[in-house]
């Protein structure tokens, strides 16, 4: 997995290439206590508009801020937040919904090689059969729409089942790949325990938020 904001122009800021795997931390500023402060304030407020609206274009736009925004002005404000706190995952939401729609052919390969061995895992995360391109941009859209319109722990914890899915996939990949292209079995090795990371982050800021704790 391959490849992440705002500024003043109309126009939208196309993301950059990012792999989701990896989450750069950025610069904090120069003071991080107030760009933490900042960061936890816009995350709350974000939630709190999307989940206080019945409207479907609120839900669509927040859905669709990385696109308009760019994803390198989400990572700026919560990039560097703990990954288990509210503006750390929903950075992490947004990361992996961009990196799927960025190259959804190559998500619906490494899901399809690691879904027989994750078989409560493909549930949860809830791809459509056959796991195509276009069903791995579907699930990535419902699950952040999820995260506005629906139970926000279930969000966290389908995209949790995603990476787990997905990681497997990529083990598999290197394992294929060993012999012939060792360096790049290397790379999807290591992206492959970052996404488990990610999947461990994502399901304990769930437990918090179903506990009231995630901050």
């Amino acid at each position: 997995m391959d490849g992440e904001y705002t500024n003043n122009s109309p126009r939208p800021h196309k993301p950059k290439p990012f792999a989701p795997a990896d989450f750069e931390v950025f610069a904090g500023g120069i003071d991080p206590s107030r760009v933490s402060e900042a960061a936890h304030m816009a995350a709350h407020a974000l939630v709190r508009h999307g989940r206080g609206s019945d409207d479907p274009d609120v839900t669509r736009r927040l859905v669709e801020l990385a696109d308009q925004q760019g994803l390198d002005a989400i990572a700026e404000m919560w990039a560097a937040s703990p990954p288990r706190s509210l503006p750390g995952a929903l950075w992490r939401l947004y990361a992996l919904r961009a990196a799927t729609q960025q190259n959804p052919e190559r998500m619906a390969s490494y899901f399809a090689s690691g879904k027989e061995a994750a078989q409560v895992s493909k549930v949860v995360a809830g791809v459509a059969e056959p796991p195509g391109a276009e069903e791995m941009a579907a699930m990535a859209d419902t699950i952040l729409s999820g995260a506005f319109e629906g139970e926000f722990d279930v969000a966290l914890e389908r995209f949790a089942a995603f990476c787990r899915v997905v990681a497997l996939g990529q083990a598999n990949h290197a394992d294929a790949a060993e012999a012939g292209n060792g360096p790049h079995a290397t790379k999807l090795t290591r992206n492959s325990h970052q996404l488990i990371k990610t999947a461990e982050d994502l399901e304990h800021a769930a437990a918090s938020w179903r506990r009231g704790e995630l901050d």
